[in-house]
């Protein structure tokens, strides 16, 4: 029997931490609370539980990284939260498969975004990347509007989750500039800026209130921000510094796949075919895309 490598047994914790990212729409959809109350929870638990972990397992966070770069992982870590806050009203307006799949657009627009804020060459391949991926788009939309069902807005979902990708791609350019090779402590800056920046604008347009939630959204809560933020966000930075690029490229499509048979398997959301070949031609043209210069995603 083949004793496992470290590479090995960095890939069994992405796949697990990828499954767990995939999951997160479940639990969003049964938090009896706005999106932004989401966000800010999910952001502080997650920060607070990163800052004990790292001081347990003695682990490099804030002081590992460049004084230089902390102003631009503010910037990205309000960038990350104002993403979460389109991406769970996604969730809360159509379905998670629809949700998912346009979040997953953010690869798309970081091609867009990429000649002019990274002086990158514009190829012929990324051309057609881009519009493949938005007929994959036209399809999905096309398919919700046929099917509008009674408790969803589709295309208000689809856009919430395409607003939610361009913060997100925001948040890959901007780590572009980061010269921080300290990923553990970059997240950890980025989840404290967005629960700093979220608090404020929590308090100011409806404050935060636990008067109406009951306990099965309390706990909802502290599940996203411990497993799905805190000990999935410690695990994937740990684990990424053993594997090359297109090995994180390729196994970070387990999370909207999995998404997808989450939802379908305990919410009964199947996909019609006219989103599953949307979401293949989608996910097909990110990662031919990725190919070309792979990245690692955390959700």
């Amino acid at each position: 029997m083949r004793v496992m490598n470290v590479e090995d047994h960095a890939k069994i914790i992405v796949i697990i931490v990828m499954l767990i990212f995939g999951s997160i729409g479940v639990f969003i959809r049964n938090i009896a609370l706005s999106s932004a109350e989401i966000a800010l929870l999910r952001a502080t638990i997650g920060s607070i539980f990163l800052i004990g972990s790292s001081l347990f397992f003695k682990q490099e966070y804030v002081f590992g990284s460049p004084k230089r770069d902390i102003p631009l992982l503010c910037i990205s870590g309000a960038a990350l939260g104002i993403n979460w806050i389109f991406l769970f009203q996604a969730y809360a307006s159509t379905s998670i498969a629809n949700a998912t799949l346009s979040y997953y657009f953010a690869p798309i627009f970081v091609i867009i975004l990429a000649p002019p804020v990274l002086k990158e060459r514009l190829t012929l391949i990324r051309v057609a990347c881009v519009f493949i991926a938005l007929f994959g788009l036209f399809l999905i939309v096309k398919a919700g509007n046929s099917d509008p069902g009674p408790l969803y807005d589709h295309t208000r979902g689809i856009t919430y989750g395409l607003l939610a990708a361009v913060f997100y791609a925001s948040v890959t350019l901007m780590n572009k500039y980061i010269d921080s090779p300290n990923g553990f402590g970059n997240a950890l800056v980025q989840l404290v800026s967005a629960a700093l920046i979220l608090l404020p604008y929590v308090l100011l347009k409806n404050g935060l209130s636990f008067s109406g939630v009951d306990a099965n959204s309390l706990l909802l809560i502290f599940i996203v921000g411990i497993l799905h933020t805190g000990i999935a966000y410690f695990f994937y930075f740990s684990a990424i510094k053993e594997l090359k690029g297109q090995t994180i490229a390729v196994l970070s499509y387990i999370d909207p796949v999995s998404a997808v048979i989450i939802a379908a398997l305990l919410l009964g959301e199947g996909l019609n075919l006219l989103q599953a070949v949307g979401g293949i031609l989608i996910l097909g043209s990110t990662f031919f895309s990725e190919k070309l210069e792979p990245a690692g995603r955390a959700g």
